[in-house]
């Protein structure tokens, strides 16, 4: 019996030693990840969600997922600025400075965060990676592969700028700015699996195509181009966890993983976080979002002086009171719309002099005899008969016998020319 009990003890003892080593060689990570910003400070509020994101949540997020865990890495394969619309450049400048207060460990360079040229885009030292950039007036801010090292754990993280995108390679005599053999990159990868450190590595390549270019073997995190606003769920290719960012800024991604060794991905956990108004704005967010609209209204009533000095004319727009003559019922039901309030709803944001704003909620922005500014064209805010149904004035003056300039339009046509053409 004492042989039998002795077993019994060695026994319990081998299994509980089996079991802090097993324990001992796994460790938790963190990974709070985000995808293309795509120059949205705030996301438009035009979608079934409501207005979803804005970087002054995304930074009440952070920093509340950095105080309860000061090892989580948190992480963007870029893509943050846009070159589009009038206001981009302005807001470029004000997204690359708020980021660099944001907690983010390493973001990957996309060839929109270079549209207004390398030194605005390296000016707030922003932690970029370009793995295959080979000039040298981005070394300063950039790395080839960028190492993070949290609780025991080396992160090793790469950023792939396909050469086949390029807007540099399409211009005239425009000197190559990467290497194009991503065999080189492959190396890179091989090493540092080789230190057994984790590995990430950001593209805007669908995964079919990356998998074409590149063995994925030495990829512990992939994350492909970023879908439009929701984030796809994760899946695992081989060893490799793929990630599927969203867009537009109005959502993270959080993974909690577990690691074999440190460098190994055992199992995962994977949550969407949505940045919804009942999560409030960073109070230290507040000085930087002032200066912000301070300089779009600045910029805003320049371009009003601008085209108050070239507007000449008549203008084609007639505005909703001459529409309610002859279609008063249709006109009451505008009354009681939204739409017959959309600026006032600008006002109340303070965004009544963004022009990416002002666009969608008035009458003929941006052209000929269009709203220029509310105390120039008052007749001309909000969202009127002639946003769908084009300009009226020949209509009108014709005593309706010539058609509104949109009459043959569809209904999809009229709406999507503000509202997203995905949200419907």
């Amino acid at each position: 019996m004492k042989r039998i009990s002795t077993s019994f003890v060695i026994a319990g003892l081998l299994l509980a030693q089996a079991m802090v080593s097993a324990s001992a060689s796994t460790v938790p990570l963190t990974i709070v990840y985000s995808g293309n910003l795509d120059g949205e400070l705030e996301p438009c509020g035009c979608s079934d969600e409501g207005n979803l994101g804005g970087i002054k949540r995304r930074t009440t997020m952070l920093d509340n997922i950095k105080d309860r865990n000061p090892n989580a890495v948190i992480v963007s394969s870029g893509g943050l600025i846009a070159s589009e619309g009038t206001n981009d450049y302005l807001k470029a400048v004000y997204i690359l400075r708020a980021f660099s207060s944001l907690h983010y460990d390493a973001i990957g360079v996309q060839w929109k965060d270079l549209n207004y040229g390398v030194e605005l885009t390296t000016k707030d030292q922003l932690p970029w990676v370009a793995s295959n950039w080979l000039a040298d007036d981005f070394t300063k801010s950039r790395t080839i592969t960028r190492t993070i090292n949290e609780n025991k754990i080396t992160i090793q993280f790469f950023s792939w700028l396909d050469p086949d995108s390029s807007p540099i390679r399409q211009m005239p005599g425009g000197e190559p700015v990467t290497y194009d053999d991503i065999g080189n990159l492959a190396k890179e990868l091989s090493a540092a699996k080789s230190q057994q450190t984790l590995t990430i590595l950001t593209t805007t390549l669908p995964l079919e195509i990356i998998q074409e270019q590149l063995a994925l073997d030495t990829v512990d995190i992939l994350f492909v181009r970023s879908a439009y606003e929701v984030y796809g769920e994760p899946k695992k290719v081989g060893n490799t966890l793929v990630l599927e960012p969203g867009s537009r800024g109005m959502r993270l991604g959080k993974l909690e993983l577990t690691l074999e060794n440190s460098h190994s991905i055992k199992s995962w956990k994977h949550e969407v976080i949505s940045m919804p108004g009942s999560v409030p704005d960073a109070p230290r967010m507040a000085a930087w979002y002032d200066e912000y609209n301070a300089r779009v209204k600045e910029e805003y009533l320049k371009r009003v002086e601008l085209r108050k000095q070239r507007e000449s004319g008549e203008s084609p727009f007639t505005g909703e009171e001459q529409c309610k003559t002859c279609h008063a019922r249709q006109h009451q039901t505008w009354v009681e719309s939204e739409h017959a309030i959309a600026f006032e709803d600008l006002e109340i944001v303070k965004k009544s002099f963004d022009p990416e704003c002002i666009q969608c909620h008035v009458v003929g922005f941006n052209q000929p005899g269009g709203f220029v500014d509310i105390n120039i064209t008052p007749h001309l805010i909000n969202v009127q008969c002639e946003n769908c149904h084009g300009a009226g004035k020949d209509h009108v003056q014709s005593g309706g016998k010539k058609p509104v300039a949109n009459k043959d339009w569809p209904k999809e046509k009229m709406c999507t020319q503000c509202q997203p053409t995905k949200l419907h």
